[in-house]
């Protein structure tokens, strides 16, 4: 069934070769237990490791049921050790950190039994060495003979054709050593055994057939088995380590290590942390801006404005020149206009804005375009003020929200729309400016008393414009008389923002009710400039022709047009309707070239995204420097599963010995890189979830606003997770091989 021709095999020592064994022939039949005697370096470690498939002969061949090995592969070579081979050591050669069942089993698993059928079949072979009571210890509970009876075991396990023993009595006094050898002796019955020893008494009292060597060469054979070959030819079953296989084994060294294996996972998590916490803070401001733009900046318009330029590029090409085939030195001319866009505020899109659903909009305000004149009395003398030295502007929140976006300092809202307010900033500040035009001294100490009531006027066209020769000019020399029938304004409340609201409209001033500019327009629509100005292509000023555009403007500063807004600004209550509207622009657009199309601009949404932006670019530029850890801690994932390479050396040789492929091997150490880095994973975010915590409390304290500030997101921690596993699978990866590549001959002789 077996046979060795002409087996040479050399060493190479330094720059020489060392022959081991030359031209050695043997065959042997089933059934018989064979012993090769010889002192110490003779050949017959050797030999039984090229019996075995351990190690590979120089010359000559290995001959198998008649079946050559020259053309083995080393998958060939791993199936042959795990069905036809049972090895014995004289060191049992056990895993210390498996149970007696897990060590017997371990075969089986590499050959892909399932585990209902290796769990009987391993109590079976330990029920017969006598161990079957033993089944949940660890070796080290074991004396020398029950360690090598579990040896035995599991070498049987796999009913192999072969057993190999190689000094199975060496470690072993000599009433265990007869015990083991009567076990071994009934063995060979069915099996063909061959044991390596020196000790000549027991080969002559137990072995059927004794080889002796020197030198490398047989020198004597008591039963030369001459008979003819067995030519049944010879396929082993390819064996298959599962991975799960893998992991229960370096699940199971590793919780022999459990405060090394938590201190290298603590330390590989610091890099998770350190990532996890800027993505739940970021996450955290994501979720503020959120809120933010819900609840504070949903106040805020879509402005629509006729005026406002929408920048579309930058542009790919100007004048023909291809930015990105511009010369280093070449001046390249850009003209902004082809590549920006300007609304055309027709009254089709006005109608088709006046058919938009109701239920989605709180209110529509349309600015025409109106300059009011403003005066105000001041030391019993009129004069003019300019409405941006005042900051006369409308409110842009509708009335009816007027308390949730602005805060009640004294007086009242306005009723009606010549009431105004006085909006000052944080601490009751007022620019210079804005005092001095209201007729107040800024070097003396001004009360909310003193503001409130004060008066301001806004001219009637026909009481501030008169035509001289044809022409119309502001009556500055009669101010008393235009202020005397002018509109009358009253300050009737000091109003500041609530903390934390976001406005556009400047942060104080005079503000005044939107319907205020409606009247004023009905007001000044008969009035005589802007009859005369309708019916004329010439500026009613300076006699001048203008074109369409400066006639539109001037007609909208005179507030001689209620037709064509000039801005228009949609107000909602929430997020869902923002969208509503846009989705219904959207649907005005479609059909229509690019100049006519209509672009809004939602300042919530433009707000919200930049500070998404930044708060992203943070995020970005911390977790970078976070990621740094993850780096050195795939490193250092390195160097620990490197150690634990050199520590499993032997458990390596066992595993190949066994049958075991490089593959097997390299998944071993593979799944303990995993088994870490999914450990330090989720280490990392579970400490990530905890600090947020204190986080939070720290902040709040700080900044009320800020609640809530670190955010966990699940699928966040879940990424976190996969990239440790991945990372540490990346860091042991090369030490993996480099286990895998292990002469098991050499991993098997170290200690």
């Amino acid at each position: 069934m077996l046979e060795l021709k002409n087996i040479s095999k050399d060493y190479k020592v330094g720059e020489g070769t060392f022959r081991a064994l030359n031209n050695v022939s043997m065959k042997f039949r089933k059934g018989e237990f064979v012993a090769i005697l010889g002192h110490s370096g003779c050949g017959k470690t050797t030999t039984l490791n090229i019996i075995g498939g351990l190690d590979r002969y120089t010359e000559g061949d290995l001959v198998i049921n008649g079946t050559s090995t020259k053309n083995f592969s080393e998958r060939d070579w791993d199936a042959y050790r795990n069905n036809s081979i049972g090895f014995v050591f004289q060191s049992y050669n056990l895993i210390s950190h498996l149970s007696v069942l897990d060590n017997v089993e371990l075969g089986m698993t590499l050959s892909g039994v399932n585990k209902t059928e290796r769990k009987e079949r391993a109590l079976e072979v330990l029920e017969r060495v006598g161990l079957k009571s033993h089944v949940n210890k660890k070796p080290t509970l074991l004396s020398g003979g029950e360690m090598q009876r579990v040896a035995i075991a599991r070498a049987l396990v796999n009913n192999p054709d072969i057993m190999l023993a190689d000094e199975p009595t060496g470690a072993l006094d000599s009433k265990t050593a007869r015990e083991i050898l009567d076990l071994i002796k009934e063995i060979s019955k069915d099996k063909l055994v061959i044991m390596v020893t020196h000790e000549a008494k027991y080969a002559e009292e137990y072995a059927s057939r004794t080889i002796k060597l020197l030198d490398g060469e047989v020198l004597d054979d008591t039963d030369k088995f001459t008979g003819e070959d067995d030519n049944s030819g010879y396929t082993p079953n390819k064996t298959s380590m599962s991975f799960l296989t893998a992991l229960k084994l370096s699940f199971n060294n590793l919780r022999t290590k459990k405060f090394r294996t938590t201190i290298t996972a603590l330390a590989s998590s610091i890099g998770i942390i350190g990532v996890g916490l800027v993505l739940s803070i970021s996450n955290g401001f994501s979720g503020i801006l959120d809120d933010l733009e819900s609840d504070q900046l949903v106040g805020l318009p879509i402005m629509i404005n006729e005026g406002q330029t929408f920048h579309m590029g930058p542009p790919i090409q100007i004048n023909n020149n291809v930015l990105d085939e511009a010369g280093e030195n070449e001046i390249v001319v850009d003209d902004p206009e082809e590549y920006t866009h300007v609304n055309d505020l027709t009254a089709e899109f006005v109608s088709y804005l006046d058919l938009m659903d109701e239920s989605v909009y709180t209110t529509v305000q349309y600015n025409y375009g109106y300059n009011p004149q403003l005066l105000i009395e001041k030391d019993g003398v009129s004069t003019t003020v300019s409405n941006w030295d005042i900051n006369f502007i409308s409110y842009i929140t509708p009335e009816d929200d007027l308390e949730e976006y602005y805060e009640l300092l004294i007086g009242d809202f306005p009723q009606n729309p010549y009431e105004v307010t006085l909006f000052v900033k944080e601490g009751n500040v007022v620019d210079i400016d804005i005092i001095e035009s209201l007729g107040f001294d800024s070097d003396s100490t001004i009360t909310f008393d003193d503001i409130l009531g004060t008066k301001i006027y806004i001219a009637r066209n026909n009481d501030y414009f008169a035509k001289t020769n044809n022409l119309y000019v502001p009556q500055l020399a009669h101010l008393d008389t235009v202020l005397a029938g002018g509109v009358e304004l009253e300050i009737t409340g000091i109003v500041q923002m609530i903390d934390d609201t976001i406005s556009i409209s400047g942060d104080n001033g005079i503000y005044y009710l939107y319907d205020l500019e409606e009247e004023l327009i009905n007001l000044n629509m008969a009035s005589d400039v802007c009859i005369d100005q309708e019916a004329s292509n010439n500026s009613v000023f300076t006699g001048e022709a203008l074109t369409e555009d400066e006639l539109s403007d001037t007609l909208s500063f005179l507030g001689c047009n209620n037709t064509l807004p000039k801005m228009i600004n949609i107000y909602t209550d929430s997020i869902d309707n923002k969208t509503a509207i846009k989705d219904y622009l959207a649907e005005y657009n479609v059909g229509l070239s690019d100049d006519a199309q209509i672009q809004e601009l939602d300042l919530a949404e433009t707000i919200g995204d930049t500070m998404g932006t930044i708060i992203t670019m943070i995020s970005i530029v911390l977790s970078s420097f976070a990621s740094i850890s993850l780096v050195v801690s795939s490193v250092m994932i390195g160097i620990i599963i490197y150690i634990s390479v050199l520590e499993r050396t032997k458990e390596i040789g066992i595993i190949r010995s066994l049958g075991g492929r490089k593959k097997d091997v390299s998944r071993v150490f593979n799944a303990e890189s995993i088994i870490i880095g999914a450990f330090a994973g989720i280490l990392g975010v579970t400490i990530t979830y905890i600090l947020t915590f204190p986080i939070n409390i720290i902040v709040t304290r700080f900044e009320e606003t800020l609640t809530g500030v670190a955010q966990v997101n699940v699928l966040h921690l879940l990424g976190l997770v996969l990239i440790s596993t991945v990372l540490t699978f990346i860091g042991g990866y090369i030490p993996s091989r480099m286990a895998a590549k292990k002469n098991p001959v050499e991993a098997l002789r170290v200690e």
